[in-house]
């Protein structure tokens, strides 16, 4: 879902992007166009020179876990956001946009049929409660500290990677890698970095489902990003570097 719907690392069927952005959906944090809205007012606000501490997750831990869990960021001048026409005008993901809280219904009721009071607690509000709040905190330090091999010059806010959350994330937790390359396909960049979605992608691509992948070999240069000295080896492209 964050890889091919919001920042369009890899082409492939509709039908499959459907079913990786319904599957996403099912984490219980928004929406499609919610979650494009979400990540779009974010990536905005950590490019800018300064912004507030509710985008850079700077405020201390149990704070920004109130306000990131239950709290919404409003901006007397926000930035206009405005899907483009393929998702807009997508029958699926607006029927999924209205009804996504009710996604979880018809799980809710096979989880009951198979095994009772516990699959549904187990299957959906433990499943939700985890992933909602483990997106929160692999977030909260990914934006504050660990590993970096990068810096955009200029940007508010710096990615960092948390390793221990390499593995559980899918390779997410990447996140100095992400915020270098944005668009490419594979966060995990160095050896060492497990990387299942990239993994994932890659077996898409064998299976004849997924093409034009973007890494960043195949990126343009990126002004104002910057690789530390201390940066480990890897197949980037010289005008990557």
């Amino acid at each position: 879902m964050h890889r091919r719907l919001i920042h369009e690392s890899f082409d492939c069927p509709l039908w499959l992007e459907h079913l990786c952005v319904y599957l996403g959906t099912l984490v219980g944090m928004a929406g499609p166009i919610g979650m494009v809205h979400i990540h779009d007012f974010r990536d905005w606000a950590q490019r800018q020179s300064a912004c507030h501490d509710y985008s850079r997750h700077r405020a201390g831990f149990w704070r920004d876990a109130w306000w990131q869990l239950h709290c919404r960021l409003v901006l007397t001048h926000p930035p206009k956001f405005q899907p483009e026409p393929r998702l807009a005008n997508d029958r699926f993901y607006a029927l999924v946009e209205r009804t996504w809280m009710l996604q979880q219904l018809p799980w809710a009721v096979l989880f009951w049929a198979i095994g009772g009071a516990s699959w549904l607690v187990w299957g959906i509000c433990v499943r939700v409660s985890v992933c909602v709040t483990g997106h929160w905190l692999v977030g909260h330090f990914a934006h504050r500290r660990g590993g970096q091999s990068f810096i955009v010059e200029g940007a508010a806010g710096q990615g960092y990677n948390v390793a221990c959350a390499g593995l559980v994330s899918m390779g997410e937790s990447w996140h100095n890698n992400h915020h270098a390359f944005p668009e490419s396909a594979k966060m995990g960049l160095f050896p060492g970095q497990i990387d299942l979605g990239w993994w994932l992608i890659k077996t898409f691509e064998a299976c004849g489902l997924a093409t034009n992948i973007k890494t960043p070999e195949n990126l343009p240069f990126r002004p104002g990003l910057r690789r530390l000295a201390h940066a480990g080896g890897g197949l980037l492209s010289p005008q990557n570097v």
